[in-house]
């Protein structure tokens, strides 16, 4: 097995595992996101066999800088990991791909690594992270805060209150960042979809940290929401929205 890293200069060559084909638009856009969060310590790396085939991948951030609504300035945060293929999840690999963000948190002279999960969609459960020393420090919503520290005296991490940025957005309303690939897709087929409903949807990018860490949900990079109340946190199909749509 090996490990390698993405960075701006083999992006193409490499992809990023969640989405390989460099054509899609949803490439384009994480590469822009990618290049310009480089330079804030956004780290992707890919797990490979001896056959050079894509097994998993991790993304992790000081924590400082990561795009959730997260408050753990000395430590590492870990975005997203992913091992692809079932058969392949019992091997140790997930392990091995977290043990990339901690090694690179002690060089930094963090505190510790830390990540939310969830039973839902789009984040992985705590259950491989429990196997790694992890400890859950706080619950909201779908989403558990996860922790590992070598230093027994550091501030815990802690989730900032996303529900109370909700209320300020009256009608429909997306805000979403291109750090999910995924995200510009479903934007605009649920925007298709407002229009032949004939609904008024504003749309926002967010493209700071802070407006990632002040987002109304626990995901941070996409939030649909109508009313002051969150309706979902993550990508979704036209059918999905078609059918929200049918129960309001």
């Amino acid at each position: 097995m090996k490990i390698v890293e993405v960075t701006p200069e083999n992006a193409i060559k490499e992809t990023f595992f969640c989405i390989k084909d460099t054509k899609r638009q949803g490439f384009k856009d994480k590469v822009n996101w990618f290049e310009k969060r480089y330079k804030e310590g956004v780290r992707i790396k890919i797990l490979k066999n001896d056959e050079d085939k894509m097994i998993g991948f991790i993304e992790y951030v000081p924590a400082k800088t990561a795009w959730r609504p997260i408050d753990a300035d000395n430590y590492m945060f870990i975005h997203c990991t992913y091992i692809y293929a079932k058969k392949e999840r019992s091997k140790g690999y997930g392990s091995m791909l977290i043990e990339e963000a901690e090694k690179e948190a002690k060089t930094k002279g963090m505190d510790g690594v830390c990540v939310m999960t969830s039973k839902g969609g789009w984040l992985a459960n705590k259950t491989l992270f429990e196997k790694n020393g992890f400890k859950q420090i706080e619950t909201k919503d779908r989403f558990e805060l996860l922790s590992k520290t070598w230093n027994d005296n550091a501030k815990k991490p802690r989730l900032f209150d996303w529900t109370s940025q909700q209320k300020k957005y009256k009608g429909w309303h997306i805000l979403y960042a291109e750090q999910c690939p995924w995200n510009e897709k479903s934007v605009a087929a649920i925007l298709n979809v407002a229009m032949d409903h004939g609904i008024d949807l504003k749309v926002s990018k967010i493209k700071t940290v802070k407006e990632a860490k002040m987002a109304p949900s626990g995901f941070g990079v996409f939030n649909l929401l109508h009313d002051g109340k969150l309706i979902d946190d993550h990508y979704l199909s036209a059918t999905r929205f078609r059918n929200i749509l049918k129960k309001k």
